[in-house]
């Protein structure tokens, strides 16, 4: 039995004031904005070029925050990394087709939304980094 393979995607935790960045998905939850590398693509260059299809907005990619799998259906697995952003511009998203909501969502919200686990947790390390 060899090592298991998952998808790997790669997320932005993007803080404004005491908000972060949240998408709203086709499974009910909220999660980070990203996606998956494309061939040659350094992470970080997927992180901002997936928050700006994903959202309209220029992120700087700071610092690798963490990474944790993710059990999205009981047979499939995905490997998630998660990257520290600043924003660069106005904090206005602009919503694609990919998710049917996005929001600046407070910090101290973060127990009140349906957002995966691993989620709560990046964003919470990159908010201890981001504000110390």
């Amino acid at each position: 039995m060899g090592a298991p393979r998952w998808p790997v995607t790669m997320k932005g935790v993007v803080l404004v004031d005491d908000t972060v960045l949240l998408v709203h998905n086709e499974r009910d939850e909220w999660e980070l904005p990203g996606g998956r590398l494309e061939p040659g693509e350094p992470p970080e260059a997927c992180v901002r070029r997936e928050i700006a299809e994903e959202v309209s907005l220029a992120v700087e990619v700071l610092d690798i925050v963490d990474a944790w799998v993710y059990p999205v259906l009981p047979e499939q697995s995905v490997l998630v990394v998660t990257y520290g952003c600043r924003l660069v511009g106005a904090a206005e998203a602009v919503l694609s087709d990919e998710h049917d909501d996005v929001a600046f969502v407070p910090l101290d919200d973060l127990d009140t939304v349906r957002l995966p686990d691993g989620y709560r947790t990046s964003i919470r390390r990159w908010a201890a980094r981001h504000t110390s």
